[in-house]
């Protein structure tokens, strides 16, 4: 836990009684020389803290704007946004930075390391943005890296490690701030099936754990791990169920 931050957040309206999104209406437009695109079109949705939903739907759908306005990279063009109980969908560029550094973790497609440091520092860089002093950041570091199980491969550089391993450098740098929301945009895009599910097995195992999880994949099998799926088709809600599926 950091400064008192991660999954209790903001002690105080939606995120207190178990809700850590809720939005109003969510849209998101932008205009194209003459044509406006409406990328999400007035979204209502609850997601509770500890479920692991999967968004889905065919390009073009919605599925990476709505991802962007619910990591807080993209502001809506009409609607409200709570996240942990703290309405974010009028707050400035740096408000929504302090958010984003606090409250949301990052998985990526392309994992977005830096190929000349360390898996170490890799996942010490939120820590350092948020001004953790080095000895407490490099405990926390090692930690993740551990739960992830890559205690071995700490002083290991990306170009070092096959791309699973490098998946999992990067879910521990998304966890070292112990955030209150899990985003991972088509975490195995770029892995083989066998690695892909390993990875889906990690997110699994966190859920398990209490970790609220929202993963973007256009993949059936890899939604099927998730317990919620969400389809969106042309910037609407067109399903919302819970399954199943979760992995073994």
């Amino acid at each position: 836990m950091i400064n008192g931050h991660g999954s209790s957040g903001y002690g105080n309206g939606a995120g207190a009684n178990g809700v850590i999104i809720r939005t109003e209406g969510l849209s998101k437009y932008y205009v194209l020389g003459a044509e406006t695109v409406r990328a999400v079109r007035g979204v209502d949705l609850q997601v509770s803290r500890g479920e692991f939903v999967a968004i889905m739907g065919p390009s073009g759908s919605g599925k990476s704007t709505f991802m962007n306005l619910i990591g807080c990279l993209d502001t809506p063009t009409d609607g409200r946004y709570w996240l942990n109980g703290r309405e974010v969908s009028e707050l400035s560029d740096d408000q929504l930075a302090r958010v984003r550094n606090r409250d949301i973790g990052f998985v990526f497609q392309t994992f977005n390391l830096l190929p000349r440091a360390t898996s170490l520092h890799n996942v010490e860089l939120p820590l350092i943005y948020a001004g953790v002093p080095a000895k407490v950041r490099r405990k926390l570091a090692e930690e993740k890296l551990e739960r992830v199980g890559l205690g071995d491969r700490m002083h290991h550089k990306p170009p070092e490690l096959s791309g699973g391993q490098r998946q999992r450098v990067a879910i521990a740098r998304a966890l070292v701030n112990d955030p209150a929301l899990l985003l991972a945009d088509e975490p195995t895009g770029n892995l083989d099936s066998e690695t892909s599910r390993e990875i889906v097995q990690i997110l699994v195992e966190l859920n398990r754990a209490g970790q609220t999880i929202l993963l973007v994949t256009h993949e059936s099998d890899i939604a099927e791990a998730s317990s919620r799926q969400i389809h969106l088709t042309d910037g609407l809600v067109e399903r919302d169920f819970f399954n199943e599926g979760m992995m073994s």
